[in-house]
């Protein structure tokens, strides 16, 4: 399984609160894609938030992302780790 980072934009004032809804509403949805959501990240005052997954392409990242109702096209495939 390749491994993805995707930023998403627009969630100035995100609480820890809904980072945590969102990423499980991410979980609640993955299997029909073969994705899995690892880990969210977000920054309230910049409104971005971050998420690492693992799955078969970033399409199917962004089919989840899409039917959990937070959409995003900015997925990247990680290929190098240090």
């Amino acid at each position: 399984m390749a491994q993805f980072m995707d930023v998403h934009e627009g969630f100035v004032g995100v609480t820890q609160e809904q980072l945590l809804e969102a990423h499980n509403t991410d979980l609640a949805n993955e299997g029909a894609e073969g994705v899995h959501f690892e880990h969210a990240w977000a920054d309230p005052e910049t409104g971005k938030v971050f998420c690492l997954s693992t799955g078969p392409s970033k399409e199917a990242v962004m089919r989840v992302h899409e039917k959990t109702g937070i959409p995003t096209n900015q997925v990247f495939e990680i290929q190098l780790t240090a």
